[in-house]
């Protein structure tokens, strides 16, 4: 089953690069700006930024380019989380052109929920984030079939 889609965008012209495709900074543009709508669906949205003052940063991020993506398409990038802990969560992108089949690229996104000011530093998922995080894909998800290189995990620490 293909990922929740939380992200849409028209290729622009300035992201088009000599080879007349889509640049391969811009995967990650896109699938960055798909994190910002990851953080809304689970509730790290502006008004919990604000009271909490945490946030998730990106801690590591592969990318995986498996198609060509020309000038007037549209991305459709949806996110499956793949495992969270108490402070972490590893979601993988799938970056679709829209009207087509298969994956033009996918990525698996290591973050961190961080707490910003004075008492700046990893901060744990309130219980209502986690069981968002730990729901987000519902029942039907199966498993993460991205591609990766090398495994991103969350290493257990003491």
């Amino acid at each position: 089953m293909p990922a929740r889609t939380l992200y849409r965008t028209a290729i622009q012209p300035d992201w088009i690069d000599y080879n007349q495709h889509l640049n391969d900074a811009y995967y990650i543009v896109a699938m960055s700006r798909a994190c910002d709508a990851f953080m809304v669906a689970v509730g790290i949205d502006e008004a919990y930024r604000s009271s909490t003052q945490c946030t998730l940063y990106s801690l590591e991020a592969h990318a995986h380019w498996l198609r060509e993506v020309k000038f007037g398409e549209m991305l459709e990038i949806g996110a499956h989380v793949i495992a969270v802990d108490s402070k972490r969560v590893h979601v993988g992108f799938e970056v679709r052109v829209a009207g087509k089949d298969g994956l033009a690229a996918t990525g698996e996104f290591m973050l961190l929920h961080y707490r910003q000011g004075e008492q700046a530093g990893a901060a744990t998922f309130p219980a209502t984030i986690r069981s968002a995080i730990e729901q987000f894909n519902g029942p039907d998800a199966g498993e993460w079939a991205g591609p990766v290189s090398r495994a991103l995990t969350l290493t257990k620490r003491a």
